[in-house]
């Protein structure tokens, strides 16, 4: 992992147990304080070990062998080969938007995915520069910092939920708790800061990972184009998944959804600008 990288891991986990030391203060003192850390070092835990299979299971995905996707499967090989990587696991999503995403702790627990949409609209070319960016995901260990980010913004956003509820129907203003006012202001805070949290960690490592990934395929105009598909098709079929994992795919898969109001703090730069960088690079191939 990067100096980078490493120094992105430690700012995120002090900002989590930050978050959660103030909630457990808000509601028990120094003894929620307490258990408000312990809860974030559960959190991060379980999201570094088990970051795959939630990743997976949010997108509905198959895992495929060779047999059945054999040339989905000569692409990652080749591509892992030639980063020096172990040969992730290659997972299939029934979704028909065109998208792709990597995940697991490690490159040697690493994966893979892509919907059904991307091998239907986007021709080989394509298919194969989008899978080096995501084969540039695992080569930075940049999927622990996202999973990690994921993870913390879910577990914000259930807090900022039951803190809503208790503001509205909880107890009155004479006991020793926090009040009604407090309690909807954390609800409107905590979503923000989540937001706030996942934003500061995912925008740069896409930068990084499309340059690296036009690196790898030699083909960075494939993977601009791939990106200008892959937006266009979004916008019309929005996908089903919880927000917090939008941003370990190459495009925002929310990004039809008027309601989504995570597009306030975008985990993703504009396709515009990285499309921009990646005709830069092509002038130096």
């Amino acid at each position: 992992m990067s100096f980078r990288n490493t120094m992105k891991t430690f700012v995120l986990l002090a900002g989590i147990g930050g978050i959660f030391v103030m909630l457990g203060s808000l509601f028990g003192g120094i003894g929620g304080a307490i258990l408000g850390l312990a809860i974030a070092f559960a959190i991060t835990g379980a999201s570094y070990w088990y970051s795959d299979r939630i990743a997976i299971k949010a997108a509905k995905a198959i895992e495929v062998d060779a047999q059945s996707a054999p040339e989905l499967h000569q692409m990652v090989r080749e591509l892992a080969s030639t980063a020096g990587l172990p040969t992730p696991r290659v997972y299939i999503s029934p979704s028909p938007q065109p998208n792709a995403f990597a995940t697991g702790r490690n490159p040697a627990n690493s994966a893979v995915a892509v919907t059904e949409g991307l091998i239907a609209n986007c021709p080989p070319n394509e298919v194969r520069a989008v899978l080096a960016h995501e084969m540039a995901h695992i080569r930075n260990r940049d999927i622990l910092i996202g999973s990690i980010a994921a993870a913390i913004a879910t577990a914000i956003s259930l807090l900022a939920n039951m803190a809503m509820f208790a503001g509205l129907f909880g107890s009155s203003d004479d006991d020793d708790g926090p009040g009604a006012g407090s309690m909807l202001l954390m609800a409107l805070i905590a979503p923000l800061a989540a937001g706030m949290l996942q934003m500061a960690v995912s925008r740069s490592r896409e930068f990084d990972a499309d340059r690296y990934g036009a690196q790898l395929s030699q083909d960075p105009l494939a993977l601009a184009s791939a990106l200008q598909r892959l937006e266009a098709l979004a916008q019309r079929s929005p996908m089903d998944i919880p927000p917090a994992q939008a941003s370990a795919w190459i495009v925002n898969p929310l990004t039809g959804n008027r309601k989504d109001f995570s597009r306030l703090f975008m985990t993703h730069p504009p396709v515009e600008e990285r499309v921009r960088r990646l005709q830069e690079i092509a002038t130096t191939l």
